[in-house]
């Protein structure tokens, strides 16, 4: 057995300044071991870029050895120049088996030329007698070794302490979870980590098993918490707050059950309410960002309640909100929206005042003000067409058309006369396609033409194009991103009401529009309407 070395016992070289908490990202590692996630080779690189950019220290980029795409991760990570953040390799402590200089994994670890390399050990001692079936004497010199097997290679060393919480606050055996640190620490690890690895720790008693650590370990420690009990961001911050000084965790949270600490929180945390830094408030305004990019790898949209950054986080609907933020924003407001790249919104419903209808006709720039006699009524209008089954919260494009109608400040680019749908089934169990017939009048002219689509809406959607193409070239670069259906009432049957919310886009912005019908593909060309009048209308076109 190797003694431990004199340094073992010092602070480490790479530790951040006292005030500083030092982040670690798991999102390549820890993350894609969450259900439904693959991240492809290119989605790791670029989520490498946004995660330097943004300025994480540590990014852990898998395991090497375990599958070939960790290894050729590992290959292709040292030709990229990184400006902020060390590439850290992940594995476990030499086999009870095997010597350091021979075992597969810390070899493989070496290999992988990675700056950091992080182990995990066994800290609870219900694992290494029933799981690993070793003598606790066995496993403490397998984390020694290991770590100063590593050490030797000239890494820095982090040492995650799996299952510490669970250890520490059992009654059999909460020595030895100290004692498994203790070893890591005389191996010479820069980092020891402690892991709330099941995730079900309370914060007062993360709080206090960090301050034992405190007291016996002088290695700078960590935390690793996962969100089994919805408490990982809040396990973290206590932890920083009774000595910790790095947290690991993913961007948005993701990983494996309920997923690990989500970095968005822990950073925007740290650096607004905290002041333990992380990264720089500069680029904290591109959380948001990195928390839609990483769901758009995901091929989901960035849930609309997720704290910080998502669409609903600084949204209001109640008037008395409204009314308090026009005067002072913290009213209803814990941070300031643009600190992590979000904004403000004012959301429309039943529930709306005339607080809310003014605060957006100042947003759209519309002449109302609380005086206006429209304003009443737009209110009326607003709350009778969502008695109707109307739904303004995600189609505030067709809001706006309808304000700025209601104020004189706009006038459609066409009408609809009539449409008329054929339908081609070939067969019982055949998809044939779908003919639109349409006309429409653009100011005193008239268009008559018909499409063919893969069902009803995209033949009526490229009808509409066709037919306007000749007065409005600008709705080819219009993209239908979202469509979704909601039956408002069953008790009719098939002659249901019906609310149709879409989604468009173009290469610049993203707007909802909104239709209800008991005809489904009415209710359709009503948002699609909406959505190529909005498009004109931002686009600076003049109607004929």
């Amino acid at each position: 057995m190797k003694t431990s070395r004199p340094s073992a016992k010092k602070k480490s070289d790479s530790a951040p300044d006292k005030n500083r908490v030092s982040l670690y990202d798991t999102t390549l590692r820890d993350g894609s071991q969450s259900e439904d996630i693959h991240f492809t080779m290119e989605d790791k690189l670029r989520i490498v870029g946004e995660l330097d950019r943004l300025g994480v220290d540590y990014i852990e980029g898998g395991w090497p050895g375990a599958n070939p795409k960790d290894i050729e991760f590992f290959r292709r990570i040292r030709t990229v120049p990184l400006h902020n953040s060390r590439i850290a390799a992940f594995g476990s402590t030499r086999k009870a088996t095997s010597k350091t200089s021979h075992d597969p994994v810390l070899k493989a670890l070496i290999a992988a030329g990675t700056p950091v390399v992080t182990i995990f050990g066994k800290s609870w001692s219900l694992h290494v007698k029933d799981i690993l079936d070793i003598s606790p004497a066995t496993n403490i010199e397998m984390i020694r070794e290991s770590v100063d097997f590593l050490k030797q290679s000239g890494r820095e060393v982090v040492y995650d302490a799996e299952h510490f919480f669970d250890g520490f606050n059992d009654d059999d055996d909460p020595e030895f979870a100290l004692k498994t640190l203790k070893a890591a620490e005389e191996g010479g690890a820069d980092w020891i980590v402690l892991c709330d690895t099941n995730g079900g720790s309370l914060p007062w008693n993360v709080e206090r098993a960090v301050r034992a650590v405190a007291r016996e370990i002088r290695v700078p420690i960590g935390i690793h918490a996962h969100n089994d009990g919805e408490l990982a961001v809040a396990n973290s911050l206590i932890a920083v707050n009774n000595g910790a000084r790095q947290i690991h965790g993913t961007i948005n949270g993701i990983g494996e059950r309920c997923g690990n600490a989500n970095l968005i929180s822990v950073m925007a945390n740290l650096v607004l309410k905290m002041d333990r830094g992380g990264v720089s408030p500069k680029n904290l305004k591109n959380l948001r960002h990195v928390a839609s990019f990483l769901f758009e790898l995901q091929n989901r949209p960035l849930p609309k309640n997720q704290a910080f950054v998502g669409d609903s986080a600084f949204a209001h609907k109640a008037g008395v909100h409204v009314h308090a933020i026009r005067k002072n924003s913290r009213a209803y407001e814990h941070i300031s929206p643009e600190a992590v790249g979000n904004t403000q919104r004012i959301l429309l419903s039943e529930q709306s005042g005339r607080s809310n209808l003014i605060e957006k006709a100042r947003q759209y720039g519309v002449p109302l003000d609380s005086d206006s006699p429209e304003i009443a009524r737009l209110l009326e209008i607003l709350k009778k067409l969502e008695n109707q089954g109307y739904q303004f919260e995600g189609a505030e494009a067709s809001f706006e058309l309808l304000m700025r109608s209601g104020s004189g400040d706009f006038r459609p680019y066409f009408e609809i006369e009539f449409f008329h749908i054929l339908m081609d089934q070939k067969g019982h169990d055949s998809e044939g396609l779908s003919e639109a017939t349409i006309r429409v009048r653009v100011g005193n002219r008239h268009e008559h033409t018909a499409a063919l689509g893969n069902g009803p809406v995209n033949a009526l959607d490229n009808c509409l194009r066709k037919a306007l193409s000749a007065f409005y070239p600008e709705v080819s670069s219009i993209n239908l991103l979202d469509y979704k259906v909601r039956v408002l009432s069953g008790n009719d049957g098939t002659a249901s009401r019906v609310r149709v919310l879409i989604e468009s886009g173009s290469s610049s912005q993203k707007w909802g529009t909104v239709g209800v019908s008991e005809n489904v593909i009415t209710a359709s060309l009503m948002a699609l309407k909406d959505s190529i009048d909005y498009w004109l209308l931002k686009s600076g076109i003049k109607p004929f």
